[in-house]
């Protein structure tokens, strides 16, 4: 799992919903319904390697937690039983 990979669902001020990495100064993602970020966050963290999504609500606060496994490791373990 990629280390301190991680996106947040907020509320946009301005209306629809942002997917937002901590530390940037844009968003990643915009959309016009909470579930439509939610899907494309897990979607930009699956594919960088896995990671945790954090979803907020209108106030602010955390509402959810997920772990999100690699959609495709590269460098998959290797099968130690033979």
């Amino acid at each position: 799992m990629a280390k301190n990979n991680r996106r947040h669902v907020v509320p946009d001020p301005d209306g629809g919903w942002k997917v937002t990495k901590p530390g940037a100064e844009r968003a990643s993602a915009h959309t016009n319904t909470k579930a439509e970020a939610e899907a494309r966050a897990k979607e930009i963290v699956r594919n960088a390697g896995g990671g945790e999504v954090v979803t907020h609500g209108l106030n602010g606060r955390i509402q959810d937690s997920d772990t999100i496994r690699p959609g495709y490791d590269p460098f998959p373990p290797r099968d130690t039983k033979h």
